[in-house]
């Protein structure tokens, strides 16, 4: 599985899902978005993650799971058993990790069985991660595994299409592995450690205007086992949770329950359609927060909001609406996908080899 087919996945209602395996990680990256490091012990539990990707069937599963953290590979049994279980109902997988074990020049065998039995491997790498693992090792093992038969992709962070440190670093990756490594470019957003320094996050737009959120199409499970309809982090690590945002719990939860919960709520379906904004200005909701996703996180338990929703996206009309919405996010493929939620001068690296991923924000 190639990167471009995952992100192209990305604005369909429960076409993936993320796992976040653990908060921990060997590494302390000023700009991580979950505050990650060795001594944090926040991780949902093994055997509920277990049971819950084991309640996959071939009729009911997401097309891609993405295993997250913190450092999903402190857990390499734990990456093996779940991706095992997910390839058995048809479902495929992607890893993303700091690469906290190139510092060694040998990939150590339990972590390399770990991701040959993936579909997909990212590694992240931006001038935090360098500080604490060099580029050139992470390039050894990125070749290393490629060797081995994975599909390979980076997932780039830096502070955009300005920043002289990407335009160097995208040009590295492009000469180090011959155009033939994707890359998924990202700003750092203002989450986590990155909260006190990093730029401001993206504002509320007019409320009148409709302003769809994909990012509300794939369940998350948190650290703490709960399932919830957003990935942004500050809304993940939110408890309670908003309402409207809350899909389960992996201690009482399987995924059929949790997809039907994402696919059939009308806030969610018009949040996805039309964005929290024009829903709240649409419901006579005053605006709330001072960003988008805090606008989104107010509407949770308003009667307003589920009454407007329920009237214009509950039923098949609502899913009609949900998967038009869907297929217009899509409409510009993975490129799009990246233009409209990563760092959009670089959203042409996403796919390997593509037309004028060569001469992307400057960097040429």
């Amino acid at each position: 599985m190639e990167l471009g087919e995952l992100v192209g996945r990305r604005p369909f209602p429960a076409a993936g899902l993320l796992l976040g395996l653990t908060r921990r990680c060997p590494l302390s990256c000023a700009h991580c978005s979950t505050g990650s490091d060795l001594t944090v012990r926040e991780a949902p539990d093994a055997g509920r993650l277990v049971r819950f990707v084991g309640s996959f069937t071939s009729e009911n599963r997401p097309d891609v799971v993405m295993l997250t953290g913190g450092e999903p590979l402190l857990l390499p049994g734990l990456v093996e058993e779940l991706s095992a279980l997910a390839r058995r109902a048809g479902s495929r997988t992607a890893l993303l990790s700091g690469m906290f074990f190139a510092r060694s020049r040998h990939i150590p065998a339990p972590i390399l069985r770990a991701i040959t039995g993936v579909d997909h491997f990212s590694a992240s790498l931006d001038v935090h991660h360098e500080r604490e693992v060099g580029r050139a090792d992470v390039f050894r093992a990125l070749h290393r595994i490629r060797e081995a038969g994975v599909a390979v992709s980076f997932h780039l962070t830096g502070t955009g299409a300005s920043d002289p440190y990407l335009a160097d670093l995208t040009r590295d990756v492009e000469e180090e592995f011959g155009g033939q490594v994707p890359s998924l470019v990202n700003e750092v957003r203002p989450f986590g450690r990155a909260a006190s320094w990093a730029g401001p996050a993206r504002g509320t737009p007019d409320a009148g205007a409709a302003s769809p959120c994909s990012m509300a199409a794939w369940p998350v499970v948190a650290f703490d086992g709960a399932v919830l309809a957003c990935c942004n982090q500050d809304t993940v690590d939110l408890r309670p949770a908003p309402a409207h945002l809350y899909l389960g719990h992996i201690a009482t939860d399987d995924w059929a329950a949790v997809r039907r919960r994402a696919l059939e709520s009308p806030v969610l379906r018009m949040i996805r359609t039309v964005g929290p904004a024009h829903l709240a200005a649409r419901s006579g909701v005053p605006p709330r927060g001072g960003t988008y996703c805090d606008g989104c996180r107010a509407l949770g338990g308003d009667a307003r909001v589920a009454a407007t929703a329920g009237a214009v996206a509950a039923g098949a009309a609502g899913a009609l609406l949900d998967l038009a919405a869907a297929r217009r996010g899509a409409a510009h493929g993975p490129e799009g996908v990246v233009r409209r939620h990563g760092c959009a001068a670089y959203a042409p690296l996403v796919v390997a080899g593509a037309p004028g991923a060569g001469a992307v924000g400057g960097s040429r």
